[in-house]
């Protein structure tokens, strides 16, 4: 070996560097980093203002009578946590009773609008006849209409029919609504039509591929019109404090307003009864989130 090869240097191994990491959107667009803070800091207003509210309510409903709700600046954990509050509203007023008569309203509200909003839907979406487009229009424009504005009509209709003070009474003006027939309508609308045609190939009449195609591919939408029915019927407080004269077929919304008449001024109490009120909505959510979100986009109305 000569002596320039035993003085030569070892060559160290370059090191590799390491790619950086691009943050994109879903069209593979870079995201600066500015402009991704901005958007946590946008999403975390928005959650703020959003579940702020209902945190607080809870955080009040489970502070003791000891507790000043109004210091300043303002606790959010209670010191001595609590639920002798929700014992004092169901002392109060019949709440479970009350809670009942809402959750059979607005089963019946879902039943009635899952149902009839389907079927509607699937007819307005592939059955051929006349007055099709009227039809969907007439739909769209029920949309346009308020409920303050045709509520006395409302009533009159239910006073003839004999089903005022009753729980029916409640549950018919609402049993089908327009949104929840459109979502459907495009749900189905957006479901590839050779599949039908298949199976009308193969003898199935229209009962048979709404049932067995059509329907249970459209199972998202069917979620997004059960929670906003069962939402609809459970939150309304107009329409039931109209139609409704006997305490004992009092909704839930409607019991608690004794709360803010009675007892304005002890917040722990009408903050323990809105949570009572809210619970129910958010275990339906939390049961149906998954159908939801693909359901959103089931029924998206086209552009």
């Amino acid at each position: 070996m000569s002596v320039a090869e035993k003085v030569r240097p070892v060559q160290q191994p370059t090191a590799v560097r390491e790619p950086r990491v691009r943050v994109t959107d879903e069209h593979g667009r870079r995201i600066r980093v500015w402009e991704l803070a901005l958007r946590y800091v946008l999403l975390l207003a928005v959650l703020a203002l959003t579940v702020g509210p209902f945190l607080w309510q809870l955080s009040t409903s489970l502070k003791g009578p000891t507790e000043d709700i109004y210091s300043s600046p303002p606790s959010f954990l209670p010191g001595h946590p609590t639920l002798h509050n929700y014992e004092r509203v169901a002392d109060t007023i019949p709440v479970w009773d009350y809670a009942f008569n809402s959750l059979k309203v607005a089963t019946a509200n879902v039943v009635t609008n899952c149902v009839g909003s389907a079927l509607a839907g699937y007819a307005l979406a592939r059955l051929r006849y006349r007055g099709r487009r009227v039809a969907t229009l007439a739909f769209i424009l029920a949309m346009l209409v308020p409920v303050e504005g045709i509520i006395i009509a409302q009533f009159t209709t239910m006073r003839e029919l004999g089903l005022n003070n009753t729980l029916v009474g409640v549950v018919l003006p609402g049993c089908i609504g327009a949104m929840n027939v459109l979502l459907m309508r495009n749900a189905f609308l957006n479901l590839p039509y050779e599949i039908e045609e298949a199976a009308y190939v193969d003898g199935a009449n229209a009962w048979q591929r709404f049932l067995r195609i059509a329907l249970p591919s459209v199972k998202g939408t069917l979620a997004v019109v059960a929670i906003f029915a069962f939402m609809g019927a459970w939150d309304d407080f107009l329409w039931p404090l109209i139609v409704l004269s006997d305490p004992s077929k009092f909704t839930l919304t409607i019991g608690l307003n004794y709360l803010h008449g009675t007892f304005a001024g002890d917040e722990r109490l009408v903050a323990a009864g809105t949570v009572i009120a809210v619970a129910p909505l958010i275990a339906l959510f939390a049961c149906l989130q998954r159908y939801f979100f693909r359901g959103v986009g089931e029924g998206a109305v086209k552009g």
